[in-house]
C-alpha cells in the first residue's frame, strides 16, 4: 500500500538528487542579495588583532588594516576612536588607496604576546604624503602620537629617515589599536610595516643605497653634460643636461633623498622641488628630442612646436615658483605635459627608422621604457597595482633607463657631427685642390704658387733668400705634334715628376703655371752661388730623355730666376724678372740658366 501510494503521487520534476522546494530557494536568493547588499561598513566583521612576532620579521599592516574616510578634514583622534565601529575593509589591500581629496583613517588593531623586546617600528615607506599622524591608544586611552609628514618640520621627527614613522612601545597582551591619519594632495601610496629596527635599517641602508647609485649616475652624466657643451657648444648636451637635472630633482624629492639630506625643514624647496623639477625635465625632453631628430633643420615646424612646448613648460615652472599655480594644478600640468614630447615626435622617429637612423631608433627603444614606467606608476597610484620595490621605483628606474638611451643618442649624434664635419672638410680639401691644383699634374697651379710665394717672401731676408725659377721646356711642340696630345699629356706629368725629384722636398715647391711652363720656388737659400747651383742641378735633370711607354723622348729645360730680397721683395716683380730672364734665355740658344736680362747666359 504504501508503494503504490508512492507511486502514485504525481510529480512534475526530473528525477535525480533531490533540489529544494522553489518557495524555499526563494528565500535563499533574497537572504544571499540582503548579505551581499549590505553596506560594507555593516557587514565587515571587526578585524582581529595583528599578533605581532615574537622575532624581527616585519610584518604589513594591510592584513588587518581597515578604512574610514573623513570628508571634512578636521576629526582628531577621539572621533575617529568614537567611529571604530564604521571603519571598513579597503578597497585593495596592496597599499595604495589613489589620488583623494579627503583624510583617511587606517586603523590597525594589534598585540605582542612576548613579555620583552616590543619596540616595534611602524613606518610608511612613501616620502611625498603631506601630513601623517600616527597614534597608538590602549582602552580609548592615547598612548603615543607623532605628527610626521613632507610639509612638517623634518627637525621634529622620532626618527630622522627618509620617510615618515615612529617607535611603538609595547606591553605584553594588551590589546592596541593603531591608528593612522593620512592627508596628501598627491596619491596615497601606503606601504605601512611594522618591523624590529635591525630590519628598517638594513631595509633603510639598501634604499639609500640604491639611491645613491642612481643619484651618482645622474650627478656624472650631468658633470659629463655640461662639460661636452662647453667644450663644443653644442645645444644638444645642454637639453641633456636640463632634462637630467629635471629627472633627478624630481626623484630626489619623491624619494625624501632631498629632505634627508639637503634641504631638511626647508618647506619652501619642499612644496616646489617636485613640480619644478617635472617641468624642468619636460622642458629639457622639448628641446633634446626636437634637436635630436631635427637640429639640422632648424627652420622646420616640428623643432618650432618643440621650442614651444619647452618654453611653455618654462613659463609654466617659473608661475608654479612664484606661486601663480598650486602643487595640484602643477602635477596635472605634468601629468598632461610629461607624454607630449614623445607622442609629437613618435611619427617622425617611426619614419626615420624606417629608413634605418640609429638616433630615431635609440629614441624609440627610450620611449618604450617610458611608457612601459609611466604605465606601472599610473596603475599604481590609482591602486590598480600592489605597492613594491619594482612598481615603487618603476618611474625611477624608466628614467633611467631613459637618461642611458638618450646618452647613446648624444653618442650617436656627436658621431653623425663628426662624419659631417670631416665630410665637409674633405669637401673643402676638395674644392681647395681644385683651386689651387693643376688637375693634370698634381702640382700646384698659379694661384697656390702665389699664395705660397707671398707667404715665404714675408719671411726672406739676406740670409734667408727664395729664389723663383720660371723655366720652359725645350722641343715641347714637336712631341705634340709628332704623337699627339695624349703623349704630350703624358710627358707633362713626367717632367713634373722630375721636377719634384731634383728640388730639397721641405723647402722648395714645384708648379705648373700652364702649357710647358713650370715653376720652382726655393727658400732657405744662404747664397746666390746656393740659387744659382740648385739652378744648374734642375737644367742637367733633363739631360737624360724621358720614357714613356716604348718612346724616349728628349726635352731640354730654359731657366729664368730672381732672388729675394735682391732682386725684388714684391712677388709679381719677381716673376716678372724671371720671365724675362727665361725669354731672354730662349733667344740666346735655348738649354741655358740666367738670372736677369743684362747677364750672360750660363749654359750647362
Amino acid at each position: 500500500m504504501t508503494t503504490m501510494h508512492r507511486n502514485a503521487l504525481p510529480t512534475n520534476r526530473p528525477t535525480g538528487r533531490p533540489t529544494l522546494p522553489r518557495p524555499l530557494l526563494w528565500l535563499l536568493l533574497l537572504a544571499i542579495w540582503h548579505v551581499l547588499a549590505l553596506p560594507a561598513t555593516a557587514r565587515a566583521a571587526a578585524p582581529g588583532p595583528l599578533v605581532l612576532p615574537a622575532d624581527s620579521r616585519p610584518v604589513n599592516v594591510w592584513s588587518v588594516a581597515t578604512l574610514l574616510a573623513d570628508p571634512s578634514q578636521q576629526w582628531g583622534v577621539q572621533d575617529a576612536l568614537a567611529r571604530l565601529p564604521e571603519f571598513a575593509e579597503p578597497p585593495s589591500r596592496g597599499g595604495s588607496l589613489g589620488v583623494r581629496k579627503e583624510a583617511i583613517w587606517l586603523r590597525v588593531p594589534l598585540m605582542s604576546r612576548v613579555a620583552s623586546g616590543n619596540e616595534w617600528i611602524v613606518n610608511i615607506d612613501f616620502a611625498v604624503l603631506n601630513e601623517v599622524d600616527i597614534y597608538l591608544t590602549k582602552q580609548g586611552q592615547l598612548i603615543q602620537h607623532a605628527a610626521l609628514g613632507n610639509l612638517r618640520p623634518y627637525s621634529e621627527r622620532p626618527l630622522r629617515g627618509r620617510t615618515p614613522a615612529m617607535t611603538l612601545d609595547l606591553a605584553a597582551d594588551t590589546p592596541y589599536e593603531l591608528l593612522i591619519r593620512v592627508q596628501t594632495s598627491g596619491a596615497m601610496i601606503l606601504p605601512i610595516t611594522l618591523s624590529k629596527a635591525p630590519y628598517l635599517v638594513h631595509r633603510s641602508l639598501r634604499e639609500q643605497m640604491f639611491q645613491g647609485v642612481l643619484a651618482g649616475l645622474a650627478l656624472c652624466l650631468v658633470v659629463y653634460s655640461f662639460t661636452q657643451w662647453a667644450s663644443q657648444r653644442e645645444k644638444l648636451f645642454l637639453y641633456y643636461c636640463m632634462l637630467v637635472v629635471g629627472s633627478t630633482g624630481f626623484s630626489l624629492q619623491f624619494f625624501g633623498v632631498g629632505t634627508q639630506f639637503l634641504w631638511s625643514d626647508q618647506l619652501w624647496i619642499e612644496v616646489h622641488a617636485a613640480g619644478a623639477a617635472g617641468l624642468l625635465a619636460i622642458a629639457g625632453s622639448f628641446l633634446f628630442m626636437g634637436h635630436a631628430l631635427m637640429g639640422h633643420m632648424p627652420h622646420s615646424r616640428f623643432l618650432r612646436v618643440m621650442q614651444v612646448g619647452a618654453v611653455l613648460s618654462l613659463v609654466l615652472l617659473a608661475a608654479f615658483l612664484v606661486d601663480l599655480i598650486n602643487t595640484r594644478t602643477t602635477t596635472a600640468i605634468i601629468s598632461v605635459l610629461g607624454p607630449l614630447p614623445s607622442l609629437i615626435s613618435l611619427p617622425i622617429a617611426v619614419a626615420r627608422a624606417r629608413r634605418g637612423d640609429s638616433v630615431s631608433t635609440t629614441l624609440l627603444a627610450a620611449w618604450v621604457a617610458y611608457f612601459a614606467a609611466a604605465v606601472t606608476m599610473v596603475c599604481l597610484v590609482q591602486g590598480l597595482l600592489p605597492v613594491n620595490f619594482w612598481t615603487l621605483h618603476s618611474f625611477q628606474l624608466g628614467a633611467a633607463a631613459d637618461m642611458l638611451l638618450f646618452l647613446r643618442v648624444l653618442g650617436q649624434r656627436s658621431a653623425a657631427l663628426r662624419h659631417a664635419a670631416a665630410e665637409a672638410m674633405r669637401e673643402r680639401d676638395t674644392m681647395r685642390s681644385l683651386a689651387y691644383t693643376d688637375s693634370l699634374t698634381g702640382l700646384c697651379n698659379r694661384r697656390g704658387m702665389q699664395m705660397a710665394l707671398q707667404s715665404a717672401l714675408a719671411q726672406a731676408k739676406s740670409q734667408r733668400m727664395v729664389a723663383l725659377y720660371l723655366m720652359d721646356l725645350d722641343g715641347f711642340k714637336p712631341v705634340n705634334d709628332t704623337y699627339g696630345h695624349d703623349v704630350g699629356d703624358d710627358l707633362l706629368v713626367a717632367v713634373g715628376h722630375r721636377l719634384q725629384a731634383n728640388v730639397r722636398q721641405h723647402t722648395d715647391l714645384v708648379a705648373r703655371l700652364g702649357g710647358d711652363e713650370f715653376i720652382v720656388m726655393a727658400r732657405e737659400l744662404a747664397t746666390p752661388e746656393q740659387a744659382h747651383e740648385l739652378g744648374r742641378a734642375l737644367l742637367h735633370a733633363f739631360e737624360q730623355p724621358f720614357r714613356l711607354g716604348h718612346l724616349s723622348i728628349q726635352v731640354g729645360l730654359t731657366i729664368g730666376y730672381a732672388l729675394a730680397p735682391l732682386d725684388s721683395d714684391d712677388a709679381q716683380h719677381l716673376v716678372r724678372l724671371a720671365d724675362a730672364a727665361m725669354y731672354a734665355g730662349k733667344e740666346n740658344g735655348k738649354h741655358c740658366i740666367r738670372r736677369n736680362p743684362g747677364e750672360l747666359a750660363l749654359s750647362s
